[in-house]
């Protein structure tokens, strides 16, 4: 055994990211999977002759996934492809009031002045700041390691701290949206950035408002094939650089001695590894894999992130008032955001989010037919009685659907299947549900983060969204770049 041999523990994106990367140099790689398939989140339903991405729905940051291609020599366009939206979303409210969030900058700012009156160069400075936010942090905080003392004399990280004054760590997100906008409705419309990683806009700092320049600036696309197609192309890519899937096969345990990871044991044998990966959730990690080690008290204090609840739905109509990405909002956001994280619980108005993969893939619905995948934001699990929240959530989310679009979609709905916090707990690995691990809902969130590695114990690395930089599809790329570059610094 030498250090040339690597197992990677799970298959969501991180861990597939972190297989390539390693592949690509010439590391013989193993990665473990205890479900029959890999992905993690990023999955995908077909029933009825309905498909539905399970998870995430949304893309931004693509050349993330290019790199990736690039680095084993080949060209992505030949594997995977994707295309810039129109759109990035369609905003919905109960007065009647409807945003098109235009990827064209011109075209948005007039569809919002049409609708609030905000002079164009207003959201235009909007969106510079928001750019200024991600030129300052994006190489420092989103793609180094904020736990390795050297890297705070990088260049990058210096000029970060230079300007920390400009970063807005002491305002939140909502009261700085306050400030930049009058009318409500725009102000939530940004707010609604905070959820990006499972946060709360009246806890998060104003920092997260470089999510805006991530979707409007850079742009938000959509693969040819759906989310789904982004983990089953990378499983093919590392397929061909020879990386070895083990599928139903739980990890029981890392084995380590001296302050060295030797190899893992799963339940049949013991499989010998220089450098092991942890893609799992790092609150599992510590329950499972290491149970001889503490969770870091910061971490185990933690304020958590929200989970979902997902009613897929197959439905035999057309709705022409819908896009692909919508969003139903709530009338009292702040109450909604209370209900979460202070009541654990759903509030009586939820923000309704509505994505319909088949307006982009007509073959993920029956001609006539759409393939909708309805989400609101829920707490994560703590035994609640989930069984009556669903049924009460379902009354209100239909009900609110039909009175903002005036349709009766009970109607039209001829397949459902229904995710909760339970089932994603148990489907995913995400430790009570929360789908990005620790929440952003502080200043200090960043840095509490678990790091992409653990100093105690040599070869140990760690990718995925409950782990620095944070949840989402381009922050578990990131995540598999720092912990690349923790593995060979000088590569």
């Amino acid at each position: 055994m030498s250090k040339q041999d690597s197992v990677i523990i799970g298959s969501g994106i991180g861990g597939l990211a972190s297989g390539i990367r390693l592949a690509a140099k010439g590391y013989r790689v193993s990665i473990f999977e205890q479900a029959s398939q890999t992905g993690g989140k990023v999955s995908e339903i077909n029933q009825s002759g309905f498909r539905f991405d399970r998870g995430p729905s949304l893309l931004t940051m693509p050349g993330l996934i290019d790199e990736l291609f690039a680095l084993c020599g080949e060209d992505p366009r030949l594997h995977f492809n994707y295309k810039r939206l129109k759109m990035s979303c369609k905003y919905f409210w109960e007065d009647g009031s409807i945003i098109n969030a235009w990827q064209n900058p011109e075209k948005f700012s007039e569809e919002i002045q049409l609708q609030s009156g905000l002079p164009p160069a207003r959201l235009e400075s909007f969106f510079k700041k928001s750019r200024k936010l991600y030129e300052l942090t994006a190489e420092s905080f989103l793609f180094s390691s904020l736990h390795k003392t050297a890297n705070f004399r990088s260049k990058s990280f210096i000029k970060t701290m230079l300007n920390s004054w400009r970063l807005d760590p002491f305002v939140t997100m909502h009261e700085r949206n306050k400030r930049w906008f009058s009318d409500r409705r725009i102000v939530q419309l940004f707010d609604r950035y905070a959820t990006y990683n499972g946060s709360n806009p009246y806890k998060t700092p104003a920092t997260l408002n470089i999510i805006p320049h991530l979707e409007h600036s850079l742009g938000t696309f959509f693969p040819d094939k759906g989310i789904f197609d982004i983990a089953a192309s990378l499983t093919l890519l590392a397929r061909r650089m020879g990386v070895n899937f083990h599928l139903n096969t739980k990890v029981n345990e890392i084995i380590h001695a001296n302050g060295t990871v030797k190899g893992i044991r799963t339940e049949k044998e013991f499989i010998p590894a220089g450098i092991v990966i942890n893609n799992t959730d790092v609150s599992l990690f510590y329950d499972e894999l290491m149970p001889s080690e503490k969770m870091p008290r910061r971490l185990a204090r933690g304020e958590r992130s929200t989970s979902a609840l997902i009613f897929y739905w197959g439905v035999n109509a057309l709705e022409p008032r819908l896009e692909l990405h919508n969003i139903l909002f709530s009338d009292d956001y702040r109450e909604e955001f209370r209900h979460l994280f202070s009541l654990g619980t759903i509030c009586p108005d939820p923000t309704v989010y509505i994505y319909i993969s088949s307006r982009a893939v007509k073959q993920d619905a029956p001609e006539g037919a759409e393939n909708w995948y309805v989400m609101i934001n829920a707490p994560e699990n703590r035994e609640q009685d989930w069984d009556r929240i669903i049924a009460e959530a379902r009354k209100i989310i239909v009900s609110k659907i039909n009175r903002i679009l005036e349709t009766d979609i009970e109607k039209r709905i001829v397949y459902e299947k229904i995710a909760d916090p339970r089932s994603i707990e148990e489907e995913t690995g995400s430790f009570r549900g929360s789908l990005y691990g620790m929440s952003s809902n502080s200043m200090f969130a960043a840095f509490n983060r678990h790091a992409n590695f653990r100093r105690k114990y040599r070869n140990l690395y760690f990718t995925g969204g409950s782990v620095h930089p944070g949840g989402g599809i381009p922050l578990c790329l990131a995540s598999a770049k720092i912990a690349d570059k923790e593995i060979d610094p000088c590569i």
